[in-house]
């Protein structure tokens, strides 16, 4: 008999690599706590200063441009985890378990407010500007619209109560996160792994210790030598120039753009010509990864089936990488057309994925 610590925690015996990004997200989540901790003990909220006290921080505090660089760099290997993480389950179909995949969502959707929120907090004119498009949207809220956008903003527009309830939220919803992250590990060990057959199968299992924990390790000291590597010597790779000019509330940045794993959203938010609709195109992109346990089957994964998922599935995630490109193309033709078309192809994947299946029973039957 298996008990249920980690150690001999039964597992699939054909477990990927894939798999290895649950503990490289543990990786991640440890590194932003740490680094934040320590820039957050050294940070002051104001829209005069900021910016200045976190250049002073970098140059004066004890390896402190590293600390940030860590946290900054590491704020992208986060996502860029995240997205493999929720991509293999989508391809694999773990969304199956449904309990263990909608706690998943939740994370990665408080994940994205954190990583806006901490965007904002050195008020450079690009993260500025950012926050004052973003939070200008929640005006277009049915009736409470208005009076949610004052409270948020705590002035007349984005200043310093804005910054304050910004840096408050980033700093306790990180640990929102964790607590969210070890149910979400609790669920897993309770339900067990699919494997890359995308099901749960009771045998053919093996202790994960040592067979995946040395998988593991494996691929922790790979991406921290990668991490270690970027922020040490190109450190300034994925930033904008934007962010070395401090925040003016009177000039508007020629082209305004997110870091690049918010791209693919502003890129939906850009393509509807309505405000309100682009609200919800927004809220939707993510929201719709909670409704595949309940659209989808495991007959997706069937023999007759599977090309037809897989190709759906390469086709979403060209339609990703693509609305990813065009978030940082300015307004124009063609990018806006090319916007709107993709946009309509990422939505499509969740509509036609459900009818896929539905017509294959009613094929078979």
């Amino acid at each position: 008999m298996y008990n249920s610590t980690l150690i001999s925690l039964p597992a699939p015996a054909n477990l990927s690599y894939m798999w290895n990004m649950g503990s490289l997200l543990g990786l991640c989540l440890g590194l932003q706590l740490i680094t934040g901790l320590l820039l957050a003990s050294a940070y002051s909220v104001s829209m005069n200063t900021s910016f200045t006290l976190m250049a002073f921080l970098m140059e004066t505090m004890d390896k402190g441009w590293l600390i940030r660089y860590l946290h900054a760099n590491g704020a992208s290997l986060f996502f860029l985890c995240l997205y493999l993480h929720a991509g293999r389950g989508i391809y694999y179909s773990s969304f199956l378990q449904v309990h263990t995949w909608n706690i998943g969502v939740t994370i990665l959707l408080l994940t994205m407010a954190t990583a806006f929120m901490g965007y904002v907090l050195p008020l450079n004119q690009m993260s500025f500007w950012g926050a004052s498009v973003i939070t200008n949207l929640f005006s277009e809220i049915p009736y409470i619209g208005p009076d949610l956008i004052k409270i948020l903003w705590g002035d007349m527009s984005v200043n310093e109560p804005t910054v304050m309830r910004f840096f408050t939220f980033h700093f306790v919803l990180p640990f929102v996160i964790l607590a969210l992250a070890v149910i979400h590990i609790t669920l897993l060990h309770q339900e067990g792994s699919s494997n890359p057959l995308g099901i749960l199968s009771n045998t053919d299992k093996i202790p994960f210790h040592s067979y995946f924990s040395m998988k593991d390790l494996v691929g922790v000291m790979f991406t921290a030598m990668v991490t270690l590597t970027v922020s040490l010597l190109i450190p300034l790779v994925l930033g904008d120039d934007e962010n070395f000019t401090p925040a003016d509330p009177s000039t508007t940045p020629i082209h305004i753009q997110p870091e690049w794993y918010f791209l693919f959203a502003y890129a939906i938010l850009r393509s509807i010509p309505n405000k309100l609709g682009g609200v919800l195109g927004l809220l939707l992109s993510i929201l719709l990864l909670y409704i595949l346990p309940l659209t989808a089957t495991a007959k997706m994964k069937g023999t007759a089936l599977y090309p037809v998922n897989k190709l759906m599935f390469w086709g979403f995630i060209s339609c990703l990488i693509i609305l990813t490109w065009l978030g940082a193309c300015p307004v124009e033709p063609p990018f806006l057309f090319l916007s709107q078309m993709f946009t309509a192809l990422y939505f499509l994947y969740f509509l036609v994925n459900p009818l896929v299946s539905t017509l294959w029973d009613y094929i078979i039957k």
